[in-house]
Formats: structure tokens, C-alpha cells, sequence
């Protein structure tokens, strides 16, 4: 006996497609001023901001991507659609991330030993022009940053291309009024703390939904014993969780009962109440529970949970 559902867990993410489409197109526009702005400038951390919005193009390029494909109806080939190209790209978009973060870093150690001439002038305007866009797309991303998480995600990666612009510019005005011209590779170092950290903490996420670990927050053993709380219910083994994509918690287990629920049609009132259980108590909306009686563990493989 299982259950299945048709709920909608994306759709919030694609009401706002217009607004990830327009914040993905300033965000690109400003990476290719910053990109130019760096080879002219000379600036280490006009480059850095460049890369760290370059990582931000492929997570909102990821955000875009996902919620037009979760749109697609699911296949027999296919049962839950494209809802795990959000995790792929997830994983993705980190390695991507760490790359920029070790070259810049690198980068840095170098041109705290050896700083090169770099123009502040043209870093002061590059990264007043990175800054700009960067509060139009929050400004645009602000209102909907509560939707979902992917939405909040967008918003975040935003506010941090902003404080890479601003540590670009406090390294521009250090040098034109001091001319300490590491002052550049110090930014950058600044701006690969931003990276680093969300970087492993994004791959630490994906990799544990790739692993098919039980989803962060849900504690088992209080599942477990929840659905023991229900009258008839004597045991329960099998108990398995993951998550298909970020909120999409799924759950499997097998419940044994009274075989006389069986006969008096008791067993499918159980089923109701395990899964309502689930819903209301552990956000869980997708589950497949197998009712099962007393002795039925006899003819199953020996390995249980």
C-alpha cells in the first residue's frame, strides 16, 4: 500500500522567471564591464569580482534553467521530470566556484609579494559600475527573496557580488590616496573569503542529496517513533529518506500491524493516518508506506533498518 501525490513544488520558483531572466542579464552585462575594467586597470580584484560574478551568472543561469524544466510533466522514463538538474547544477556551479577561488588566491599571495602598478581611477569607476548593478538586481530580487529557496539563493548571491564591489572600491580609494598598491590583493583575499566558504557549503549540500542522505532537519528516530504512537502499529523497519531536489523530502518504510486490520479493513484508515501524520508533522508530502502484518518479515531479505 503506498500513497502518491500531485503537488506542484516549484511553482513559486517559476512565477518569478522574469525577475531571475532580468537580474541574470544586468549580472552578465556587469561581468563583462568588469572583466574589461580589469584588463585595464590592472586590478587583481576587479578580476576577482569578475569571477565571483561569474559563478552568480551559472547559479542564476541554474535558477532560470530549473524552473523552466520543472515545468516538463514527469515520464515513465523520467517519474519526478528534471527537478535533479537543480542539484547537478548545484554541484556544478561549486567546482566552478572553487576554481576562481584557488586562482585568485594564488594570484594574491603572488601580488602581495610583487604588487604591480594598478590604475585606481579606472577600478573607482569599473567597480561604481559593477556596485550599481548589483543594487538594481537586489532591488529587483528583494521582494521575492521569501518565495522559495532557490529565489533566496538568487537573492543572496546578489548581496554578495555587492560586497565585492565595495571591497574593490575601498582598495581603489587605499591606493589613489595612500598608493599601497597591495591594497588590491588584499580586496581580492576579501572577496575569496566570500567565495570559499559558500562554495563548500554548496557542494557539501549537493553532494548530500547525490548521496541520497536523509534530508537535513528530519530526525528519523522521531519519525520512527511517531508513527509507533498509532494504535495497531507494532513495529517499524525499512525506514528510508532523501530529498529529489531542494524541499522535496521523499520517505519510504515498511509499517507492521495487526492482521486483523487486514480483514476488517482497518489497514487502509492506518495508511491515512501515517501519511497525515508525515505531512503534518514532518513536511513530508511524498511517502510509500508498505503495511505489512506481524509475521511477513519471515519472507523478506534479513536486513533491516
Amino acid at each position: 500500500m503506498s500513497g502518491n501525490h500531485g503537488h506542484d513544488h516549484t511553482a513559486g520558483l517559476a512565477d518569478h522567471r522574469g525577475r531571475l531572466a532580468v537580474v541574470l542579464g544586468i549580472t552578465v552585462t556587469v561581468l563583462i564591464v568588469e572583466v574589461v575594467g580589469a584588463v585595464i586597470s590592472g586590478s587583481l580584484a576587479l578580476l576577482a569580482d569578475a569571477g565571483h560574478m561569474l559563478t552568480d551568472v551559472a547559479g542564476l543561469s541554474m535558477a532560470l534553467v530549473a524552473a523552466t524544466l520543472s515545468r516538463r510533466p514527469a515520464t515513465p522514463f523520467r517519474t519526478w521530470g528534471f527537478l535533479r538538474a537543480e542539484i547537478l547544477g548545484a554541484a556544478a556551479q561549486a567546482l566552478l566556484l572553487l576554481a576562481v577561488g584557488v586562482f585568485i588566491l594564488i594570484e594574491a599571495i603572488q601580488r602581495l609579494r610583487q604588487p604591480p602598478e594598478v590604475t585606481s581611477t579606472a577600478m573607482v569607476v569599473f567597480g561604481l559600475i559593477g556596485l550599481l548593478g548589483n543594487v538594481v538586481g537586489m532591488f529587483i530580487l528583494a521582494r521575492a527573496r521569501a518565495a522559495n529557496l532557490n529565489m533566496r539563493a538568487a537573492f543572496l548571491e546578489v548581496v554578495n557580488d555587492a560586497l565585492g564591489s565595495v571591497a574593490v572600491l575601498v582598495a581603489a580609494v587605499v591606493i589613489a590616496t595612500t598608493g599601497f598598491d597591495r591594497a588590491d590583493a588584499i580586496a581580492s583575499l576579501v572577496i575569496v573569503v566570500l567565495i570559499v566558504p559558500r562554495t563548500i557549503r554548496l557542494l557539501r549540500d549537493a553532494v548530500h542529496v547525490l548521496m541520497e542522505s536523509t534530508p537535513p532537519g528530519l530526525d528519523l528516530a522521531a519519525v520512527r517513533k511517531s508513527i509507533l504512537q498509532l494504535s495497531h502499529v507494532h513495529d517499524v523497519h525499512d525506514l528510508h529518506a532523501t530529498q529529489v531536489a531542494t524541499g522535496i523530502p521523499v520517505l519510504t518504510a515498511h509499517v507492521v500491524i495487526d492482521d486483523e486490520c487486514f480483514r476488517d479493513k482497518h489497514a487502509l484508515h492506518l495508511l491515512d493516518a501515517v501519511q497525515e501524520r508525515l505531512r503534518h508533522d514532518f513536511d513530508i508530502e511524498h511517502s510509500t508506506i508498505q503495511l505489512e502484518g506481524p509475521n511477513h518479515a519471515a519472507h523478506e531479505h534479513p536486513v533491516h533498518d
